[in-house]
């Protein structure tokens, strides 16, 4: 895993997100299910130029959903939630 768009897929933005990043400076990302908290770690402080203290991971299960008579089960993800340093940021909307 070379490079950093493979392994930080997209921001996780939810109202619950929102609130425990105000409170506690930590935020959420969808990432690779084979990175580590390292290579995580890494990828965050080159695409947002923020210093990050500790990562948090959380591997969730695929479901069962139905299609038709047969029932598909999905992939599973991986949540990183990463704390940064005290008075940094990540502005994911500039200007709204």
């Amino acid at each position: 895993m070379a490079h950093l768009e493979e392994i930080i897929k997209k921001p996780l933005i939810t109202e619950k997100t929102s609130i425990i990043g105000d409170a506690t400076n930590r935020f959420g990302f969808m990432v690779d299910v084979k990175a580590n908290k390292y290579q995580i770690k890494n990828a965050v402080e080159k695409l947002y130029d923020v210093k990050v203290l500790n990562v948090k991971t959380a591997i969730m299960p695929g479901k069962a959903k139905r299609a038709g008579k047969s029932v598909i089960k999905t992939s599973k993800t991986k949540k990183a939630f990463v704390q940064l340093a005290e008075g940094q940021k990540i502005e994911f909307f500039k200007g709204v």
